[in-house]
């Protein structure tokens, strides 16, 4: 059993969501005729996905503006303007404006294609007023220190937002279509990237309901509690039917991938879940009891963890998990596991997650859990996986392998 060898199968789960397969697989996009396209996108996958989509297209693209984290990035024929992730800055408010500015540009004989992707949120933000960016960055910060999942910390933003929830949707005249790469448990259009060009069935009460239940409300900014009081201009509730949304990647891929390797290396593999979500304590310890009571040799599991961030230590969801899995499978020499997100970003730290097994032990893991400080007990050995931003994002990738091939 190598690390090498759960790396691997990593790697090629990471690669079959890589734009440049994606896009170059998609069938619809061979049925597009249109010679004058304006090509949009926001996202970590964004800027990937719009090269592709210029190598195929080429002087048909006529006009444009990617948003995108990724720092010197440049288009032959569209723009490409650079924000932040993951809290919104100023940069956020610009790249919003800017791209509110394109889609009333747009008229009814046009044709766009827009490119999503997770990271969206942040990287376009236009809070309503009064909020300012200082209490939209405040609130968010709340949301995702207290192990509130994504999809419901999205619909607390889009009611603070002007551009989220089909809000952008309502500019457009034109006809077009969304490619989306799928970040969220089952694929929900309404939570991808805040949905700016979808529709959105919550509502500013259940917002209000999130923050209640996770007893937060009261610790919001007064500008922010303002905006859910007043309950002004509620989020679109329909399709804007002039444009149509593709999931062209997402978690299921990605473990499909995974498996075929697995199984080319010769272990025995199953999927168990694309789904997997909760808090990181909850989630290590089902995963180690499937892992003990399989009798497969590669099990894979996709989603998203919480976390309750409980000291100012460096680390992610996915380095908390390992760090939770090692402190069950520290007796158990034949369990090798890893926990990567696919975007090559975990929390606030260089790696992408880690691969641990019973070696990696050692005996102040409560120390670094209670510090929130997964990264600095991980990187004193050969744990951490660091990839480098991947350019894709569908979700964090889980992979444990256990006992020996069937060779």
């Amino acid at each position: 059993m190598k690390k090498k060898e759960i790396r691997e199968i990593y790697d090629a789960a990471v690669l079959s969501v890589m734009p440049e397969n994606l896009i170059s697989n998609n069938s619809y996009l061979k049925s597009i005729k249109s010679d004058k396209i304006h090509l949009f996108g926001s996202g970590k996958a964004a800027f990937e996905m719009a090269k592709e989509i210029e190598k195929i297209f080429g002087e048909n693209i006529i006009d444009g503006l990617i948003i995108t984290p990724n720092e010197d990035k440049n288009l032959k024929r569209v723009e490409v303007f650079q924000s932040t992730h993951p809290n919104p800055s100023n940069k956020s408010i610009v790249a919003a404006k800017k791209m509110f500015e394109k889609f009333i540009a747009l008229k009814e004989d046009d044709f766009f294609i827009y490119l999503l992707s997770g990271g969206s949120s942040a990287l376009l933000e236009l809070p309503r007023e009064p909020i300012s960016l200082d209490d939209f960055i405040k609130t968010t910060k709340i949301l995702l220190e207290n192990s509130v999942p994504i999809e419901e910390i999205n619909i607390v933003r889009k009611h603070l937002s002007k551009i989220k929830g089909g809000q952008l949707g309502l500019q457009v005249k034109a006809k077009g279509v969304v490619l989306v790469i799928s970040d969220v448990i089952g694929d929900d259009l309404e939570a991808i990237g805040s949905a700016v060009l979808f529709c959105d069935s919550s509502t500013f009460k259940d917002a209000k309901d999130i923050l209640y239940k996770y007893k937060l409300y009261d610790k919001l900014p007064a500008s922010v509690k303002d905006v859910l009081e007043k309950e002004i201009c509620e989020t679109p509730k329909s399709v804007n039917k002039n444009i149509e949304h593709i999931i062209i990647g997402n978690n299921k891929i990605a473990l499909k991938k995974a498996k075929q390797k697995a199984e080319n290396l010769g272990y025995s593999c199953t999927i168990v879940t694309n789904e997997l979500q909760g808090d990181v304590k909850i989630v290590a310890k089902k995963i180690v009891d499937l892992i003990l009571c399989s009798d497969q040799d590669v099990l894979l599991f996709g989603g998203e963890c919480t976390v309750d961030v409980l000291g100012d230590g460096l680390g992610g969801r996915n380095q908390e998990l390992c760090l939770r899995v090692l402190k069950l499978i520290k007796n158990h020499p034949n369990i090798i596991f890893l926990s990567g997100g696919s975007d090559g970003i975990d929390g606030n730290t260089r790696a992408a997650g880690a691969i641990v097994d019973s070696k990696s032990y050692q005996n102040d893991i409560d120390y670094f859990l209670q510090k929130s400080d997964s990264y600095n007990f991980l990187k004193r050995g050969d744990n951490l996986l660091v990839t480098g931003s991947s350019g894709t994002n569908v979700m964090d990738i889980m992979i444990a392998i256990k006992g020996v091939k069937n060779v």
